[in-house]
C-alpha cells in the first residue's frame, strides 16, 4: 500500500497561518506614520505601543505552547486565531496611546501560541526527516508574507484608510480558523484521509498526540541546552525586530526616500530572510551526512549564519546608497534567518511529546528582545534628534553597531547547544 499524503496538508495550513499572521503584524510598521500622525505620538510613545504587542506575545508564549501540549493544536489554535483577528480588526478603532497600547498587547497574546502550536502539529503529524523542511518553508513563506505587507497596505490605503485596513486584515484569520478545526485532527489516526502505509511512516504519532500536561519545568529550567537556545533566539530576535517595526521610518526619514520606494525597499530583509529559512531546511539535512550528525550541521549552519549577520549589519552602514545599504541588510537577514530552521527543529527533537511549551519558552525569549528593541530605537532617535536639528543617517548607526554585537552573541551560544538530544535524555 502506497502512504497516503495527507500529512503534506497539514504543512499548508501551517503555510497559510504563517501568511496571515505576519500580514497582521507587519501591516502595522507601514500604517506607523498615519497613526502616530492621528493619534499625536511621539516617537518614544510610537516605539512603546510597537513593543507592547511583543511583550504580550513574549508573556503568553508558554502558555500557549503548555495549552497545544495538553489539550491539542486544534482546539488551540482555532481559538487563538479567533481571538488574535479579533484584535487586528480593533486595531483599527484604537482612539489613544493607551487604547492602541491595550489592544497591541492582546493582539500578541493571541499570536503567541501560534508557532508552538504548529510545532507541535508538525512534531506529530510529520516523520523526522521532513519536520526541519517543513518549518524551513513555513519560516520563508511567513517571512515573504511580511516582505510584501507593506506593498500590500500602500496599495490598500489607497481605497481605505488605516482605520478600515485593520478591520479589512482582521477577517482573514477567521477563515483560516473554521477551515481548520473542520479538517485537522490532532492524532493522524482519527483522520480519516490518512491510510495505514502513512500512519506508519510517523511512528511515535500516539505518544506525542496525547495530552501532557505534565511538563518536567524543573528539567528546562536545568538544561543548558535550553538557556543557550533561549539567548541565542533573543539574539537573533532583537535585530530582527527592527525589520518588521521602524523600518520603513527608518527610510523615509533617515535614508530620504518617498512612502512608494520605502515600501518597495522595505521588501528586502524579508525577502531575503525568508530564501534564508528554505536553503537552510534544505541544506542542513544534507551536510549532516557530510558532517556526521544531525547536530553539528545545526550548529555549523547558525553560527555560520550569525556572524554573517554581524558582519553584513555593520557592512550596511558603511554604505551611502540606499539601494545597496538595504540589499546589504537584506543579506544580514538571509544570514540571520538561516538560524531558524536549526532553532525550530532542535525545539522538536529536544522537546519531543514537549515541543510545543519548549518551542513556546524559546519564542518567549525572542519576543522578549522584540519588546525591547522597537522601544530602544525609538528612545534612541528622540533622544539625539532634537527640533530643528537636520535629521541624518548618523543618528541610526548605535543601533545598528549593538544589532552587530548581538549578533555575535548569538554565534558563541549556539556553541553549547546540543540541537538533537532528547531533554529527558539530558544530563545538564
Amino acid at each position: 500500500m502506497r502512504p497516503t499524503r495527507t500529512r503534506h496538508w497539514v504543512v499548508v495550513f501551517a503555510v497559510m497561518l504563517a501568511v496571515i499572521t505576519y500580514v497582521d503584524r507587519v501591516c502595522i510598521s507601514q500604517a506607523e506614520s498615519h497613526m502616530r500622525a492621528s493619534l499625536g505620538l511621539t516617537k518614544t510613545e510610537m516605539g512603546a505601543v510597537l513593543a507592547a504587542f511583543a511583550w504580550g506575545y513574549a508573556l503568553f508564549e508558554i502558555p500557549g505552547g503548555w495549552m497545544g501540549d495538553w489539550l491539542g493544536p486544534r482546539r488551540v489554535l482555532m481559538r487563538i486565531v479567533i481571538w488574535w483577528s479579533f484584535f487586528t480588526a480593533a486595531t483599527g478603532y484604537a482612539w489613544s496611546r493607551l487604547s492602541l497600547g491595550i489592544i497591541r498587547f492582546m493582539f500578541g497574546a493571541g499570536e503567541a501560541g501560534c508557532f508552538p502550536n504548529l510545532t507541535k502539529a508538525f512534531t506529530t503529524w510529520l516523520p523526522q526527516a521532513e519536520r526541519v523542511r517543513a518549518q524551513g518553508i513555513m519560516w520563508m513563506s511567513a517571512r515573504w508574507a511580511g516582505a510584501f505587507t507593506p506593498l500590500l497596505v500602500v496599495w490598500v490605503f489607497r481605497f481605505l484608510t488605516w482605520r478600515q485596513s485593520f478591520v479589512l486584515f482582521g477577517g482573514l484569520g477567521l477563515v483560516w480558523a473554521v477551515f481548520f478545526y473542520w479538517w485537522y485532527r490532532d492524532n493522524p489516526k482519527d483522520h480519516k484521509s490518512v491510510n495505514a502505509a502513512e500512519l506508519a511512516l510517523l511512528e511515535g504519532a500516539e505518544e506525542t498526540a496525547s495530552g501532557h500536561g505534565d511538563v518536567p519545568w524543573s528539567k528546562l529550567a536545568r538544561s543548558r541546552t535550553v538557556w543557550m537556545l533561549w539567548l541565542q533566539y533573543f539574539c537573533i530576535s532583537y535585530p530582527w525586530y527592527f525589520y518588521i517595526t521602524w523600518m520603513p521610518t527608518y527610510l523615509k526619514e533617515y535614508r530620504g526616500l518617498d512612502p512608494t520606494t520605502a515600501a518597495a525597499y522595505s521588501i528586502f530583509p524579508l525577502f531575503f530572510g525568508g530564501i534564508g529559512c528554505f536553503v537552510s531546511g534544505i541544506v542542513t539535512p544534507r551536510l549532516a551526512g557530510v558532517l556526521g550528525g544531525v547536530g553539528r550541521a545545526r550548529r555549523t549552519v547558525a553560527i555560520t549564519g550569525a556572524l554573517g549577520a554581524a558582519f553584513l549589519m555593520l557592512g550596511h552602514t558603511w554604505i551611502a546608497n540606499p539601494l545597496t545599504g538595504m540589499l546589504v541588510m537584506g543579506l544580514a537577514s538571509f544570514a540571520n534567518d538561516l538560524t531558524m530552521p536549526c532553532s525550530w527543529g532542535a525545539c522538536m527533537d529536544v522537546g519531543g511529546k514537549y515541543a510545543g511549551t519548549l518551542s513556546g519558552s524559546m519564542n518567549m525569549m525572542g519576543n522578549f528582545a522584540g519588546g525591547l528593541a522597537p522601544f530602544f530605537f525609538g528612545l534612541l532617535l528622540d533622544a539625539v534628534h532634537r527640533a530643528g536639528t537636520p535629521v541624518s543617517f548618523g543618528e541610526t548607526l548605535p543601533n545598528f553597531y549593538i544589532m552587530s554585537v548581538i549578533y555575535v552573541l548569538a554565534a558563541l551560544s549556539w556553541v553549547f547547544i546540543d540541537p538533537v538530544t532528547p531533554l529527558e535524555q539530558q544530563t545538564s
